[in-house]
């Protein structure tokens, strides 16, 4: 690992990766604000999860605005499947765009895991070989 030491004009400038500035930052003594995250992970997700968020209600609530806008275009019959468009719009565009960015996300946020060095197979080997996981707090701590 490599340190941020800001470096000289004259010499190469050292950084860390971020999977090793994730690893340094105690997330416990950090403010968790939605509109402005206080860590580079935190503000990474929160640009996957408004970018999702964004799309899902423009493709959930475009439809019905559509069709109120401009009904002729909305309601006129399809070429190929025979109905309405904003019927196969609603009915089948918009449930399937919300699976849609289920996946997306999951990909997005396995990406996010790898580019911070996070691994969710340590703690799920670590349940499997001892029977239980970590507990937190609110479940009563760990027993010993």
């Amino acid at each position: 690992m490599t340190t941020n030491t800001g470096g000289s004009q004259n010499g190469p400038r050292e950084t860390q990766t971020k999977a090793a500035q994730h690893e340094e930052i105690d997330y416990l003594d950090r403010e968790v604000n939605l509109l402005k995250p206080s860590t580079p992970f935190m503000r990474d997700h929160l640009k996957i999860i408004w970018t999702g968020f964004i799309v899902w209600s423009l493709v959930t609530f475009g439809p019905p605005v559509l069709t109120y806008v401009a009904p002729e275009l909305m309601t006129s019959q399809l070429p190929v499947i025979g109905f309405p468009a904003h019927y196969f719009l609603v009915g089948f565009v918009s449930p399937t765009s919300s699976l849609v960015l289920a996946f997306i996300y999951s990909r997005k946020r396995d990406q996010l895991d790898q580019t911070y060095g996070i691994d969710h197979a340590a703690a799920m080997e670590d349940v499997n070989a001892t029977g239980r996981g970590e507990t937190a707090a609110a479940d009563g701590g760990v027993t010993e």
